[in-house]
């Protein structure tokens, strides 16, 4: 049986690991409140591009001889799996790759052959270890992405579609819906979905701006092919938002539900600790009591 001294300090322990805890908690939820800023300040300049786009395609006369959008028989897929670089997230990891590893059973069941790009220390790690060979890592901006790392990573898969060694790029990631909520989803980067050319307008201005007569310097087809490969960088970028935001929010309640639980270890440690005090106190009297009554008779 511990003595009162042991769980003293174990006790000791425990409150400076929820000190821990509770500092990681904060931190969280700073820089879940910048990634949020960050994605409001990102969807502005994506809804226009993809105006811009929707207007020029329908300027031209033929889009679907463009590199990134052409469809082709599906032999390889690469899949792109959006992680970490640190853990202490709950399972913000660990379902990106459950579902990564899940498509990649499902490809070869279809007889697809499968390449690997992640991004991320902690889905390298795990891929390396299970000796998958990678197309390429990225690591080192999980946490705060710039627009610079989806590029870096969007070039790279337009060039493996472009250069028929891939003929599908999926995205793995956490979808951000709350701190409290993270849906794990599979997006088709590439090729890109020809209905995204063929969006609706929402609101009046929208639809004059596709409605609009202009003239094309140089030609719709060539403005497209410039844009699409913006597209594809913005794509990333959003998801590389979302999987930052995603992170944080379930790291602050990793560390939430850490320093619950150490609050309720340590009282449960102290009433052991005071229980055990309380039968030191008892024997020391007792055995007071017997050595009066020995000197007595």
């Amino acid at each position: 049986m511990a003595t009162a001294q042991d769980l003293a300090r174990r006790i000791r322990s425990v409150r400076n690991t929820r000190k821990v805890t509770r500092a990681m908690e904060l931190t969280a939820a700073a820089k879940l409140r910048r990634a949020q800023a960050r994605i409001e300040e990102m969807r502005p300049y994506a809804d226009r591009m993809l105006e811009l786009m929707v207007g020029t395609a329908r300027a031209s006369s033929s889009v679907r001889g463009l590199t990134l959008l052409q469809r082709r028989d599906v032999k390889r897929v690469a899949i792109l799996p959006l992680t970490g670089d640190r853990g202490l997230a709950g399972a913000f990891n660990a379902q990106v790759l459950r579902q990564a590893f899940a498509l990649e059973r499902q490809l070869r069941r279809d007889g697809t052959e499968v390449r690997w790009l992640v991004a991320g220390r902690k889905g390298r790690s795990t891929l390396t270890f299970r000796r998958y060979e990678l197309e390429q890592a990225w690591t080192g901006f999980s946490d705060r992405p710039t627009y610079a790392d989806a590029q870096t990573i969007a070039h790279r898969i337009a060039e493996l579609y472009a250069g028929d060694e891939v003929d599908r790029v999926v995205i793995v990631y956490n979808r951000f819906e709350s701190a409290l909520t993270q849906r794990v989803v599979e997006h088709d980067v590439l090729p890109i979905a020809e209905e995204v050319l063929e969006r609706e307008g929402d609101d009046e201005r929208h639809e004059a701006a596709l409605r609009g007569d202009f003239i094309y310097e140089p030609e719709p087809e060539e403005i497209l092919q410039r844009l699409l490969p913006v597209y594809v960088e913005t794509e990333v970028y959003r998801a590389l938002l979302e999987s930052a935001a995603s992170e944080q929010g379930a790291r602050m309640t990793a560390m939430r539900n850490a320093s619950r639980n150490a609050g309720e270890l340590i009282d449960s440690l102290t009433l052991a600790m005071n229980r055990a005090r309380q039968a030191a106190i008892t024997q020391q009297i007792l055995e007071v009591v017997a050595g009066a009554d020995a000197l007595t008779n």
